[in-house]
């Protein structure tokens, strides 16, 4: 009887660490997010570059042609620029402003991230999902 109560506690305490574990370990690679994605059903897109904005994060843009707003558009390194960083699921992008200089970061739990698609959510679990735009790296 006494084998088996510790046999029970013993397997009780790795199921905990093997669920809690499975959360903490997806993981993405950030040169899959390199190129431009498109929002699906919208025109509404965002870039991912390889371009060090520093020594953690790189440069993005974003730009949404429903509202006559191209990438020709955007000031650099102003409205509708980023900087973003991915560490295993979590997407961090800090959204830049002409205005003063601001940064307003958002933080996204990417769900999926594959050659063609992107899928995250935001803190209000929201999904956002996205298409790769052909030849755009």
């Amino acid at each position: 009887m006494k084998k088996s109560l510790i046999f029970a506690a013993i397997l009780a305490v790795m199921a905990g660490f093997s669920s809690c574990s499975l959360k903490n370990d997806v993981s993405f690679g950030e040169n899959d997010l390199i190129g431009t994605w498109q929002e699906n059903g919208k025109e509404a897109f965002m870039r991912f570059t390889s371009e060090k904005a520093d020594t953690e994060y790189k440069y993005g843009y974003e730009w949404d042609e429903a509202e006559d707003i191209f990438p020709e558009d955007l000031i650099k390194y102003g409205n509708g620029w980023f900087k973003w960083k991915l560490v295993k699921a979590d997407l961090t992008q800090i959204h830049l402003m002409d205005n003063g200089g601001a940064e307003i970061p958002k933080v996204y739990t990417v769900t999926k991230l594959t050659d063609t698609d992107l899928q995250f959510k935001d803190e209000f679990e929201v999904t956002h999902n996205y298409k790769k735009v052909v030849n755009s790296k």
